[in-house]
């Protein structure tokens, strides 16, 4: 019995040695034929084996690496024009808000300019107003006026005609006679004359 696991192979490795060494010189060919025929590969099914792989390659380069290279391939083209948006509308953003900043300066520049026109229209009008309402309030005390020295004239000449009329009355009565009408204006006259320079 073998004491280890070399004694059992030595009869192995000899027999593989003595066709060796009986055989003629090969060429690589036929050696390399006969080294695939020692391990039991045959070459007819390394050449199946061969095109059964290339053609599994093939299907699954078409149906399955292909689409999928495409498939990223328009990923990342809408990926960079997303980012290409992206940057647009952040500059359109940008242009936007400045010009909307722009349009609120405007739009206060122009509210300034409107109060300050309307506040001007109103003290205008406001002194308009008061000028015409001091003119009114003259115009209406020189009419006043007028109408007192027109009164007083009137009361005057009524009183002057009264005391005219009581002076000759209290002559008629004085010289317990009648006056005539020339002796009435007469003194009618003197009366009125006397008044007037009172």
């Amino acid at each position: 019995m073998p004491a280890g696991p070399f004694p059992a192979m030595l009869p192995l490795l000899l027999a593989l040695a003595e066709p060796a060494a009986n055989a003629a010189p090969e060429g690589p060919i036929e050696g390399l034929k006969h080294t695939f025929e020692h391990f039991g590969v045959e070459p007819k099914f390394v050449l199946f084996q061969t095109i059964s792989f290339l053609i599994l390659f093939a299907v699954v380069y078409k149906f399955g690496v292909k689409p999928t290279i495409a498939t990223m391939e328009e990923r990342n083209k809408k990926i960079e024009s997303g980012l290409k948006n992206a940057e647009e509308t952040q500059v359109r953003l940008t242009a936007a808000a400045q010009e909307s900043a722009q349009l609120i300066k405007n739009a206060q520049l122009e509210a300034s300019k409107v109060v300050e026109e309307a506040r001007k229209v109103a003290k205008e009008f406001a002194d308009k107003q008061n000028a015409e309402a001091t003119a009114r309030a003259a115009d209406t005390l020189a009419k006043a006026q007028q109408a007192i020295e027109l009164e007083h004239k009137k009361m005057l000449n009524e009183a002057r005609s009264e005391i005219a009329r009581l002076v000759v009355k209290t002559t008629e009565q004085v010289l317990a006679k009648k006056l005539t009408e020339a002796d009435r204006a007469a003194y009618n006259d003197a009366a009125s004359k006397e008044l007037s320079a009172i």
